[in-house]
């Protein structure tokens, strides 16, 4: 194992993958790390949060391309090579720009494969930059993998910690399908124990960062360092519970919660997206439909309120879920 931050994983997954396959390229604004303003430094940056760092010097302009701003066009020419067999990774800077280029994802690489009958596919990775907590304003801080999870023929991946953000984008790269990779901008510095060598995590497979008896937590991206502070806070009071992190949103790895809520009978939901038509609204209805009778008290979910993400900090805090809300809702649920 070797400590690294969120960001240095996914760098270097994107090295290990470029090296292995070349037909892998990178494309999107300032992906070869900007010219550095008036220093004219090349790789000043690496790219807006630093995540492609130095991959312009050993792989060239070619296979590390900028774009203009041009959502559309990011995600357009992602899709169209890879029909022609290239494994293109698009990286749109905020995911609350998804909607420019949302008929490329949507309408487009998503349904390649449907459409011609399963003779094409669309090996096309979108990273992209969710989440509020860095006083970003309404614009530029929306939670929104909850649109994109509802879209048949994408995969959803929404890693919370450094091993599973490298071995999650691993496995999307080698994927042949469509898949959208959010990051939260609020996790590029934390840092986590890596494996190191080749390390792949399979999608559809959740993780259970804390087991318990009495409920289930099941929480995404940020919201899973969360629910372990709230959860681990709640030790003394004698409450114990499982964290269930399903690192992908599609698939979903349901037959975990099933499992889970077989054991302790409650669940609470933890989302950064608002409340409805959330991936935590969509949660809860499956386990209604089909794990009701696991259930000893009704599903609980701590998510932000239904209203645009606030650009002043106090107001910022105050709309996002966290720990503490989490550990009120457990109380509440267990204590009854």
């Amino acid at each position: 194992m070797t400590e690294t931050t969120f960001r240095q994983a996914l760098n270097d997954a994107l090295f290990e993958e470029m090296r292995r396959d070349e037909r892998v390229i990178i494309l999107g604004e300032d992906v070869s790390g900007g010219a550095g303003g008036s220093s004219g430094e090349r790789d000043a940056s690496g790219g807006i949060f630093g995540v492609s760092k130095g991959l312009i010097f050993e792989f060239g302009e070619e296979r590390v391309i900028d774009t203009p701003i041009s959502e559309s066009a990011i995600v357009g020419a992602g899709a169209g090579a890879a029909l022609a067999g290239l494994r293109p990774i698009s990286e749109i800077m905020f995911a609350d720009f998804v909607g420019v280029c949302m008929d490329q994802i949507y309408n487009q690489a998503a349904k390649f494969r449907y459409m011609f009958g399963g003779k094409a596919s669309c090996p096309l990775v979108i990273r992209t930059a969710m989440g509020a907590g860095m006083n970003m304003g309404a614009q530029h801080s929306q939670t929104i993998y909850s649109i994109l999870t509802g879209v048949p023929g994408l995969k959803v991946a929404v890693p919370s910690n450094p091993a599973d953000a490298k071995g999650l984008l691993k496995t999307a790269i080698r994927d042949d399908d469509p898949v959208v990779f959010f990051e939260h901008k609020a996790l590029y510095n934390r840092k986590g124990d890596v494996p190191e060598g080749e390390h792949l995590v399979p999608f559809g497979e959740a993780a259970m960062p804390r087991e318990g008896d009495d409920c289930t937590v099941v929480a995404m991206g940020r919201m899973v360092v969360f629910a372990e502070k709230a959860i681990d806070g709640l030790k003394d009071s004698g409450i114990t519970c499982d964290l269930i992190d399903p690192r992908t949103l599609s698939p979903l790895d349901t037959e975990t919660i099933f499992e889970s809520l077989e054991h302790t009978g409650r669940l609470v939901i933890v989302d950064e997206s608002p409340p409805r038509c959330s991936v935590a609204s969509d949660i809860a209805g499956i386990v209604a439909a089909e794990a009701f009778d696991s259930l000893r008290a009704p599903v609980k979910l701590v998510t932000a309120p239904h209203a645009p993400v606030p650009f002043a900090r106090e107001l910022e805090r105050a709309y996002m879920p966290g720990p503490v809300d989490i550990g009120r809702a457990i109380e509440e649920l267990v204590r009854g």
